[in-house]
């Protein structure tokens, strides 16, 4: 019978294996036996390991030395560790990429533990009799559970086990299982992108082209306002909800019909992902608005300043962000002004410049254009990156701008003469208006230093204006 290492430090150890990870314990003993904290997540995270959020512990006990047990990557993710004996330990990386077929192999005692993560095959071997091997998971035990096997013999991984297999206590399936040739890679979990028809969602889908992980939805097969979003889906088989859909109407938000339409899709339908993704582990990526502050600010407005809508649309937006922020792991992209496909204040622009109007533009509200492309580029990178989870604002880089100003550089670009565009007030603009109008910001300038903290340079708005409008 081996000692314990007694004493030890809590220590957390990469393999080479991106995300298996080893953890020293500190066990405790004496003339009596020994004691060791097996799982403290507020230790454990604090040195790097994923908040896993385990929801059932198993343990599995071995009666003689040899008892191995096969190749099975399983869909959650495991905490392992050993209550009493020894374990040889072999993982091999069966998840796609180019870790595939990747082996590890270590001894555990109880004073040893070993993340293995999604997708990671594990499998052991017993060295001393009566080992009781336990692990924690992060997802209820499901007969409909998809697995992937390798076989305990594959000469690829050619695992060094300590007793040979003609000598161990192996069961008859373990040993049929296919060789790592014909394993089939386990799939990363799966990106949901709800609103992909519109503006955005055809910016995402350009940025995620040939992902095969991501999997795109309209309003036809996924309603944002269905009270039943929580059986919609298996959602542990999903790592990422990016939500891009809005109700974006903001004077029709000021209408009976409107403000309940708004407040469905702005508001109560983040707040159903936000219970999900919390109850789940998904990180949800949520857009936000210039609209959720009033405007009156005399600087650009930062991720920590408090929001104050002004009407219907802001308050919906406003209300979405607080519910999408309770969301352990979230992102929330603010933007303002923002140019996408499809209709938009750019190409009207650029059609009354070539039709010969000349147009009244509201010259005193302030801000920076957004392109629905340069959203899309953020948000792939939030979720491939994953920094500190929280707001983050997004705008093009330069220069502050007006409408009216916007418009001018449209017709410049355009080849017409900028000076045919008036600018007029926002309260000049809407002055014959008969249906209600929204309040708007006067300000909506975003202040884009946590952005570039994290190494995203925005492009500048008239690089993109360029191109946007090229043929």
């Amino acid at each position: 019978m081996s000692e314990i290492d007694f004493g030890k430090s809590l220590r957390r150890t990469e393999t080479t294996i991106p995300g298996l990870e080893i953890f020293d314990l500190p066990v405790h003993g004496d003339s009596r036996g020994w004691f060791k904290e097996n799982w403290q997540r507020e230790k454990m995270t604090a040195l790097g390991l994923a908040d896993f959020g385990p929801v059932q512990n198993n343990v599995s006990f071995n009666d003689a030395v040899g008892t191995t047990r096969g190749i099975h990557a399983e869909p959650w993710d495991k905490w392992v560790s050993i209550a009493t004996g020894r374990i040889f330990g072999a993982w091999v990386d069966l998840r796609e990429g180019p870790t595939f077929g990747a082996v590890f192999t270590a001894e555990l005692d109880p004073s040893k533990a070993i993340f293995v993560p999604r997708g990671v095959g594990n499998s052991y071997q017993t060295l001393e009799p009566d080992t009781a091997y336990t692990y924690l998971v992060n997802d209820h035990w499901s007969p409909d559970a998809s697995y992937s096997f390798l076989n305990l013999a594959d000469e690829t991984a050619a695992i060094e086990w300590p007793i040979p297999l003609a000598d161990a206590e192996v069961s008859a399936k373990d040993l049929a299982h296919p060789r790592l040739a014909d394993v089939q890679p386990v799939a990363p979990r799966k990106t949901l992108v709800i609103g992909s028809a519109g503006q955005l969602g055809t910016a995402l889908r350009a940025e995620f082209d040939g992902v095969r992980s991501v999997e795109w939805t309209t309003r036809d097969d996924f309603d944002l306002g269905s009270t039943t979003l929580a059986e919609a889906r298996r959602w542990r088989d999903y790592d990422t909800i990016i939500n891009a859909a809005a109700y974006t109407a903001v004077d029709r938000a000021e209408t009976p019909d409107g403000r309940r339409d708004a407040w469905a899709v702005n508001a109560a339908g983040p707040a159903a992902l936000a219970r999900i993704a919390a109850e789940h582990g998904i990180t949800l990526v949520h857009v936000s608005s210039d609209y959720v502050f009033d405007g009156s600010a005399d600087l650009p407005y930062t991720e920590d300043d408090l929001v104050c809508p002004l009407g219907v649309y802001g308050q919906s937006k406003a209300a979405g962000d607080l519910a999408v922020s309770t969301a352990p792991r979230h992102y929330i992209v603010r933007t303002s002004w923002v140019i996408g496909s499809g209709n938009n204040f750019v190409r009207t622009m650029a059609s009354l410049a070539e039709k010969g109007v000349d147009p009244k533009v509201v010259d005193d509200q302030r801000g920076r254009l957004t392109f629905a492309t340069e959203i899309a580029r953020l948000i792939r990178t939030l979720v491939e990156t994953r920094p500190s989870f929280g707001v983050y604002n997004l705008t093009s880089e330069g220069e502050v701008v007006t409408w009216a100003d916007v418009a001018r550089r449209v017709f410049e670009l355009a080849g017409h003469d900028p000076a045919r565009v008036t600018g007029v007030s926002t309260e000049q603009y809407f002055a014959s208006a008969t249906s209600p109008v929204a309040p708007r910001p006067l300000n909506s300038v975003l202040d884009l230093t946590r952005v570039h903290s994290i190494g995203f340079t925005p492009r500048t708005g008239d690089e993109l204006l360029r191109e946007y409008l090229s043929p």
